[in-house]
């Protein structure tokens, strides 16, 4: 069993910085952690890729999606990923997860503490920003989906979760 990367020891006292709980995958220069969100419970993976010196952010939660409704959230995650600079939605058909991936390419083998915790906010953020949007759209009945226009569900801002510093607890575990 070989040791955890210098990289992957960076993130994971990154994560001990900020008081995120997290745990290393055996074997593999990844570490695992959940946090709740304002919409979602959200499993957070942080993958170090050593020869690039890169860090992948990946957070996820749990959406299954009927046949008929599938169109309509790869649009709004087509849509979603318009409005990004950074980082992208992905939907696991395999596994029927929503995920957020975003990767950094670091300049030194001891990642940067302030990148990595930027990157975590943006992930969970991004996840819990969409979320609500799917959830309307898996709860319209399946014969007013063609009139469900996913342009302009997006532009609702009635569904988007408080900033985090107007909260009391940022819900994070």
């Amino acid at each position: 069993m070989r040791p955890p990367s210098r990289q992957i020891e960076s993130v994971y006292n990154a994560f001990n910085e900020q008081g995120w709980h997290s745990e290393f995958i055996e074997g593999r220069d990844v570490l695992r952690t959940a946090f709740e969100a304002h919409h979602t419970r959200i499993d957070l993976i942080a993958q170090a890729f050593v020869p690039l010196n890169a860090l992948a952010i990946m957070a996820e939660t749990k959406m299954p999606v009927s046949d008929e409704h599938m169109p309509y959230v790869l649009e709004l995650l087509q849509r979603g990923n318009k409005q990004l600079n950074l980082g992208g939605f992905e939907y696991d058909f395999d596994r029927q997860i929503l995920v957020f991936r975003i990767t950094n390419l670091f300049e030194k083998e001891l990642y940067d503490k302030d990148i990595i915790s930027s990157m975590v906010h943006c992930a969970i953020a991004e996840i819990d920003r969409i979320v609500p949007f799917i959830s309307i759209v898996l709860q319209t009945e399946q014969d007013l989906l063609d009139d469900l226009s996913i342009e302009r569900l997006l532009l609702r801002e009635d569904l988007l979760p408080p900033v985090p510093e107007q909260e009391e607890d940022t819900n994070y575990i």
